[in-house]
């Protein structure tokens, strides 16, 4: 597993490793009721926001299959927190891993998303090697939906009513991308 060259920057972000002080912003983020919406837990309490630090801070390479990086967005002309993105190691078998990400309400529609999961993306497939990258997400949660598409995800799958969620049944998106579309899509630009 090669090196991971971080902190990430880009034209306004800076994506890191989780610290000690993040966890107000950590807590803000998942305390959130439109961010838990779509997830499969309820919002975060301060005790569960500390255990998802601490959980973030230990796993700081994705070098085998299980592991996962999660990586702090803040925007870097003053260093606000914006929200985080997530790459899980699905399969080393298939070389094969899967995106997500979470960014406060008060920071959408200003594409920060969209910068920090393509930074993320070029991460996965140009420094990491992966083969094939997945994302899902709850089929009514449009703006993830429509970032996935926004970034090249083509979308494989619409599984209808396939888990319980939080006590409802949920639908859901499976997008996935391959590593020669993402070099064909980065040559093009």
């Amino acid at each position: 597993m090669p090196d991971l060259p971080l902190p990430l920057t880009t034209g306004r972000l800076t994506l890191r490793h989780y610290l000690e002080t993040d966890l107000d912003d950590i807590h803000r983020l998942h305390s959130h009721p439109d961010v838990a919406r779509y997830m499969y837990w309820e919002p975060w309490s301060r005790g569960r926001a500390l255990e998802g630090l601490g959980k973030r801070m230990q796993q700081t390479t994705p070098a085998h299959e299980g592991d996962t990086l999660d990586l702090a967005v803040v925007r870097t002309a003053d260093g606000m927190f914006l929200g985080e993105v997530h790459l899980h190691y699905a399969s080393e078998t298939h070389q094969r891993a899967e995106i997500g990400f979470a960014f406060h309400p008060d920071h959408h529609g200003q594409g920060y998303a969209r910068e920090a999961a393509t930074e993320l993306l070029r991460l996965a497939f140009e420094t990491l090697g992966f083969r094939r990258i997945i994302g899902r997400c709850d089929a009514a949660n449009a703006a993830s939906a429509g970032l996935m598409e926004w970034l090249g995800m083509r979308r494989e799958a619409h599984l209808v009513e396939n888990e319980l969620v939080k006590g409802v049944l949920a639908s859901e998106y499976d997008y996935a991308m391959l590593a020669s579309e993402w070099a064909a899509r980065a040559a093009s630009e």
